[in-house]
């Protein structure tokens, strides 16, 4: 006796029934901009508490790591509240993600002289996160 199972209406069995071209894009960005946000927070505590993350005696374009610590808090704190509205469809928290991913984009290459690696590691993410909100988050839902 051979069972046979059926595969639904032909959709792939991951994607959800609302899903439109792109939306799984959205869904990163945010994903990215919840991580960096995080991470941004944890960083600015340790840039602002002295912590020894960061190098030593490193010369800083504009201003010291504290303010650099006070900037990227602020940022991140930011960025973690708009990964919220971007998974609720929120158009004004895509914008505030798409603006603050762009903010922390520019002081995380101001901070390479504190954690060069980091730094740049931070800012591919911010830009794939830019792109996935810019390209797909307008996307009207069908159906």
């Amino acid at each position: 006796m051979a069972v046979e199972t059926s595969r639904g209406s032909g959709r792939d069995e991951g994607a959800y029934p609302s899903d439109t071209h792109g939306d799984g894009w959205v869904r990163f960005a945010g994903v990215m901009l919840m991580i960096v946000g995080v991470l941004n927070v944890i960083g600015g505590i340790g840039a602002i508490d002295d912590s020894s993350f960061y190098v030593a005696n490193a010369h800083f374009i504009f201003s010291n790591l504290h303010t650099w610590g006070w900037i990227v808090l602020i940022t991140g704190s930011v960025q973690v509240l708009a990964a919220f509205g971007i998974w609720a469809r929120n158009q004004f928290a895509r914008w505030l993600g798409v603006g603050f991913a762009s903010l922390n984009a520019l002081a995380q290459l101001l901070m390479i002289p504190a954690y060069p690696f980091w730094s740049l590691a931070l800012f591919a993410v911010d830009i794939l996160a830019i792109y996935g909100l810019i390209a797909y988050g307008s996307r009207e839902r069908t159906g």
